[in-house]
């Protein structure tokens, strides 16, 4: 996983799962961000840090259009959510971004013990801004 930065949208799998997002067809962006975070959401196994990865984008996406939400400014999101833009999204979406998240944050994901293997000093800002996220989502 190519990372740069902690935040939602700074690593290659999400930035590409966001350029897949920019391309697609309005009407089809609302599932596809919904078919990301039940990836996450579903998974019963070990949880693919690649899988963790478009979801974390996805929650920070519902997590943007909520009331208490910040506004996307990454330049690694969909540029058509810059400068305030909005996706019409289904309230039942914020409930599932917050499952896909504590799934994420459980002890058998890819995406968590990276963060927390790459952290020696056992705090991680990733960790800390995806926790952010299912605050805004769960409000």
């Amino acid at each position: 996983m190519g990372t740069w930065d902690s935040g939602p949208f700074d690593n290659d799998t999400a930035a590409d799962w966001c350029s897949d997002l920019d391309d697609a067809d309005v009407s089809k962006r609302p599932n596809l961000v919904r078919e990301a975070l039940t990836r996450a959401a579903g998974e019963a196994g070990y949880l693919d840090a690649d899988v963790a990865c478009e979801a974390i984008a996805a929650a920070a996406i519902v997590a943007a259009q909520q009331p208490s939400g910040q506004p996307i400014t990454s330049p690694y999101a969909p540029d058509f959510l810059h400068d305030g833009g909005r996706l019409d999204l289904p309230d039942d979406l914020a409930a599932l971004a917050v499952r896909a998240i504590d799934r994420i944050l459980a002890a058998d994901s890819e995406w968590r013990e990276l963060w927390e293997d790459a952290d020696a000093e056992g705090t991680s800002e990733a960790i800390d801004a995806v926790r952010d996220l299912r605050k805004v989502l769960a409000a």
